[in-house]
């Protein structure tokens, strides 16, 4: 199976080496991948260009233009079977690219492979391993993102083209509305083996931490992903409300928890509570009030409200 891996990168020159170099090590041989140098302006392509000389890897130079036309640059002349969109910061495992190309050759209706995934911090501690969910995720993708990143899901290049492209306009959950929209194309194979084929760096400057705790950005995300008219196709006016109004009290409450990890306490306990309200359970109530607790329990006892780390200059 032909693998194409897209890496677009900004301003990542301390990591692009370990992503390249990651994919240099795979088992599977039979791969290109295309790194999009989106306009940084630190020495990322340079590194990336003196990284190998295998022929296998292609760079590419634009403007800065965002992660999804970054993804889209590189995917064009690409004539690979499968798709891996690995993020710059983060590294496969050896055998990911084996193991997730095995999965997807054995589920031929299948629209991708899914396997494991284990968050890094910057010291290097690796964290738990995430073995996500497979099979028909269209409604559980409609409530929230059940995957990190695109760089542990090998997507079948012809599903990838009928869900279309990574919308450019959304800063944030781009890759969470392109999830939902192949979704609607098959279901999801899992690996059997719970090893992690992904490392996913927990940077400071990851999009993730700088904006999952504004509301306007995950408004934006929420509205392109419940908005698309093709649900209406799959789910009934009435379902389609029920999942809106999960997923609404699922992006409450993690807006309120990121907004207690940024230190805006008051702010972050009236989402907490709208989460709460949206959907009332006993756990968003422990939740609220873990919430209000916080500034004054030790840092091992917040649990999902550590705070951040200050960032390095």
């Amino acid at each position: 199976m032909r693998i194409a891996i897209i890496t677009p990168a900004f301003n990542v020159a301390p990591y692009i080496k370990t992503a390249i170099r990651s994919v240099l090590a795979q088992t599977h041989r039979d791969w290109t991948m295309v790194v999009v140098d989106d306009g940084s302006s630190d020495a990322t392509a340079a590194l990336a260009r003196a990284t190998t000389t295998d022929p296998r890897l292609r760079l590419l130079l634009q403007p800065h233009q965002g992660v999804s036309a970054a993804r889209q640059a590189g995917l064009r002349g690409t004539d690979a079977e499968a798709v891996l969109c690995l993020d710059a910061d983060d590294w496969l495992a050896p055998t990911a690219l084996e193991r997730l190309a095995d999965a997807l050759a054995a589920a031929p209706e299948a629209v991708a492979a899914v396997g494991a995934y284990a968050r890094v911090t910057p010291e290097g501690v690796t964290g738990r391993t995430v073995v996500p969910a497979g099979g028909d995720l269209l409604r559980p993708l409609l409530i929230r993102n059940r995957f990190i990143n695109g760089g542990h899901v090998l997507v079948r290049r012809t599903a990838m083209d009928a869900a279309g492209p990574f919308r450019a306009d959304l800063a944030f959950g781009e890759d969470w509305e392109f999830w939902c929209r192949l979704a609607q194309h098959g279901y999801f194979v899992p690996l059997p083996d719970p090893a992690p084929v992904l490392f996913a760096l927990n940077r400071p400057q990851g999009a993730y931490r700088r904006l999952a705790g504004d509301p306007g950005a995950m408004t934006r995300c929420l509205d392109a992903i419940h908005g698309n008219p093709a649900l209406a196709d799959w789910l009934d006016p009435p379902t389609r409300a029920h999942l809106r109004r999960q997923a609404d009290a699922e992006a409450f409450w993690i807006l309120g928890r990121e907004m207690t990890r940024h230190g805006a306490g008051r702010q972050a306990h009236a989402w907490i509570w709208r989460s709460m309200r949206a959907r009332p359970r006993l756990r968003a109530a422990a939740r609220l009030l873990v919430a209000h607790a916080a500034p004054w329990l030790p840092g091992a006892w917040r649990g999902p409200f550590r705070p951040y780390q200050v960032d390095s200059p």
